[in-house]
């Protein structure tokens, strides 16, 4: 990629943009981290306000980002830093709920408005009063921005309901190599990672995310009864932590499950390249990480039709209703079983991810957006 300076009404000056993160999930940290590298390579200057160990596990510095420890936490004393941090900014662009509700308080009370852009990665998930809170920080972070990126047309929809003045689609790509597996790759299997989860001679069905109520494992589970009756029987494994941990490896074990937990894992695209199917079954999912690397990786997907997924994977998936445990079970039967149906997903897999944004499409959209809120306004 070629730097190029980013037009802008400072004269000669780049523009000064500011990114905030909160904790950062996986997808937000590696978003940011993409964003940030192309935007200094078109001569913008980036700050990125994360926790110390985000910039640890992704090195915002090491793409030419400056980088401002802001804590987690909403208390004065992360607001305050916050706020320092950007007041020379140009624009400042928050990315997911907590951190732009921090940047909405941070920004307050200002004489002149920073513009300030907000991107969903996903929805925040809570239960009862929780919930509740959730859904007016929401509508306070929505009504504040200058502009609210959705990652997904649902997000964008929920953005506008909420109190969003523009709401607008900004796909983000998926950071990292775009090449498929090859058909005839020889490490296609894996012998190694399917020996390791004890997957030889038995179909292996891989499964990725946090142990969380919102990820559908509990339909999971009660779709693996059906597996069992299968030969081999499949063996469906987990990779992720959470607060359901206890819970789940309790009814596998009660269950003689054909399950394994096997947490959280660094090496997950080499555990999925190795599976012969993929398992998606949850409540909502944005635009969602394990089913574009299971395309990518040419590993046919069995995905709940919810949220951003429908429209990430077109016609590259089976999807199936959230909670439905017969329809999940009945899908994975017949893919199992059509080894023809298989290799059809697979080419559809490949054809849909090539029309996924790249990392370069991703930061030109976004610098489109910048400069467009950064021009000056033309005197009535």
């Amino acid at each position: 990629m070629t730097p190029v300076s980013s037009p802008s009404s400072h004269g000669q000056s780049p523009l000064r943009t500011v990114q905030v993160l909160g904790g950062g999930n996986a997808a937000s940290s590696a978003h940011v981290r993409s964003l940030a590298a192309g935007l200094v390579a078109r001569g913008v200057k980036v700050t990125v306000c994360a926790p110390f160990e985000a910039d640890h596990a992704y090195d915002f510095t090491g793409v030419g980002a400056g980088h401002v420890h802001v804590p987690r936490s909403s208390d004065p004393v992360s607001v305050a830093a916050l706020r320092a941090a950007c007041a020379n900014a140009d624009l400042v662009h928050a990315h997911g709920l907590h951190a732009s509700f921090r940047t909405v308080l941070a920004l307050s009370g200002r004489r002149v408005r920073t513009p300030l852009v907000v991107t969903w990665h996903d929805r925040a998930h809570a239960e009862g009063a929780r919930a509740q809170l959730l859904r007016l920080l929401e509508r306070r972070v929505a009504k504040a921005a200058t502009v609210v990126l959705g990652t997904t047309s649902a997000l964008v929809d929920r953005a506008r309901r909420t109190g969003a003045r523009d709401a607008r689609l900004a796909a983000v790509a998926l950071p990292g190599p775009r090449r498929p597996v090859e058909p005839d790759d020889p490490d296609r299997q894996r012998p190694k990672a399917r020996a390791e989860l004890g997957a030889i001679g038995r179909p292996l069905l891989m499964a990725v995310g946090s142990l969380e109520p919102h990820r559908g494992y509990d339909v999971l589970l009660d779709a693996t009864r059906a597996w069992r009756r299968l030969d081999p029987v499949p063996l469906v494994v987990i990779a992720g932590e959470g607060s359901l941990r206890a819970a789940l490896q309790q009814r596998i074990e009660e269950e003689e499950l054909p399950v394994r937990l096997i947490g959280r894992r660094e090496d997950v695209p080499e555990l999925l390249a190795a599976a012969d199917l993929a398992l998606l079954p949850s409540r909502w999912e944005a635009r969602s990480v394990l089913a574009q690397e299971a395309l990518l990786a040419r590993v046919p997907l069995v995905a709940t039709a919810v949220g951003g997924i429908p429209e990430l994977v077109g016609d590259a998936a089976e999807l199936v209703p959230y909670g439905d445990a017969r329809a999940l079970a009945d899908a994975v039967v017949r893919l199992l079983g059509d080894p023809e149906r298989r290799e059809r997903m697979r080419e559809k897999g490949v054809r849909q991810a090539a029309t996924w944004p790249t990392e370069d499409e991703t930061v030109a959209q976004v610098l489109s957006i910048y400069d467009e809120l950064t021009q000056p306004q033309p005197l009535l």
